[in-house]
């Protein structure tokens, strides 16, 4: 029997995308070859890249708007740098909401003035910062919209005529947005889309161009664009299982409807942690995240008997990160809302045997 896979990334895969990649690494398209031994550039694998990037678009209500979506390597940690090398021109603004916004600030350092808007710090992440002002005169706005180590989401991004950049490696697809208000958005694939190794990225080509500095290539959006996400090698198999999980949730019924399963799942989750005298939660209730919920246990002395149950009933990845400790389970789009009730049971059962 698989386990119930909570863990924060690699994140888990609906089954049915599971077996038609296994499928393909075996053999691709019927042509008694792999999907991981043919040319990037056959025929084949290009009408997968152009469906990836289709199907990315269509989901986020984004065709024919001057969008482009591109399929790239290094992770978002690479995005950290790209943003501000093709972007900042004198200065940028960030909101620090955890770590991945620190890492990102810290790079954006590297090309000019960063302005931090606001910080959760004070509090170890544990909330999401209100009422800052972006200096009209930014270049680009960041935030990160969901936090996957302390567990926080932003549920309303600010009004700004400044361009807003997006790292959504951990809730991307998860809920429906105004994407439109979102001039850059990228997200490893890893979160919530697909296996390790690309990076999505949706752009609207118009900002791009107005940086005075010259760009690598490889480090160049417009470069990517104009050869079709296709100036390098692309890492196929991860561009592939994503294509397969953008199928699968556009099948579903797309965003609006696993906006709504995530919503149930959390919910179940939450009212727990908060029913349970046994456990509690680390973030601010208003700041809490739908794909990552983090939570511990009021008392220590019951933590080996919680592992072990959760052991028994096949729940896997449930540890905090290390930075924040206790509990966090991630509940991105391909999780069932019964993994959530089966750890919902183990939390009742904890409660019975204290």
């Amino acid at each position: 029997m698989k386990k119930h896979n909570f863990s924060a990334g690699p994140c888990i895969l609906p089954q049915e995308v599971l077996q038609k990649a296994s499928e393909a690494i075996l053999n691709f398209n019927d042509d008694n070859l792999s999907l991981i031994e043919i040319s990037h550039r056959s025929k084949p694998f290009v009408a997968v890249m152009e469906k990836a990037r289709s199907l990315a678009l269509k989901l986020l209500g984004l065709e024919n708007k001057g969008y482009k979506a591109l399929f790239l390597q290094g992770g978002a940690s690479t995005e950290f740098l790209m943003v501000a090398y093709n972007l900042l021109n004198k200065k940028a603004a960030y909101l620090n909401t955890g770590t991945w916004s620190e890492k990102s600030l810290k790079e954006a350092k590297l090309f000019g003035e960063v302005v931090e808007v606001a910080s959760s710090k004070d509090k170890k992440f544990s909330y999401i910062p209100k009422g800052f002002n972006i200096p009209e005169d930014a270049d680009y706005f960041h935030c990160t919209s969901n936090n996957t180590v302390a567990g926080t989401q932003i549920h309303e991004f600010p009004e700004t005529n400044v361009p807003l950049v997006c790292d959504m490696s951990s809730d991307i697809f998860s809920r429906q947005l105004d994407f439109e208000k979102f001039d850059l958005i990228y997200a490893g694939a890893q979160k919530n889309m697909g296996p390790a190794g690309t990076t999505l990225v949706i752009i609207k080509e118009d900002i791009l161009g107005k940086v005075e500095r010259e760009i690598p290539s490889m480090l160049n959006y417009q470069v990517h664009i104009d050869k079709d996400s296709m100036f390098n090698t692309p890492p196929v198999f991860a561009v592939y299982v994503s294509m397969l999980t953008l199928e699968w949730l556009k099948d579903l019924g797309g965003i609006p409807f696993i906006e709504e399963v995530n919503n149930k799942k959390a919910a179940l989750l939450y009212t727990e942690i908060d029913r349970n005298p046994l456990f509690k939660g680390i973030v601010a209730k208003e700041d809490r995240s739908t794909m990552n919920a983090t939570f511990t246990l009021v008392d220590e002395k019951h933590k080996e008997t919680f592992d072990k149950l959760c052991a028994e009933a096949g729940i896997n990845g449930i540890n905090g990160h290390r930075s924040v400790g206790g509990y966090r389970a991630s509940m991105y789009n391909a999780l069932p809302l019964y993994s959530v009730q089966a750890l919902v049971d183990v939390m009742q059962e904890l409660e019975r045997k204290k």
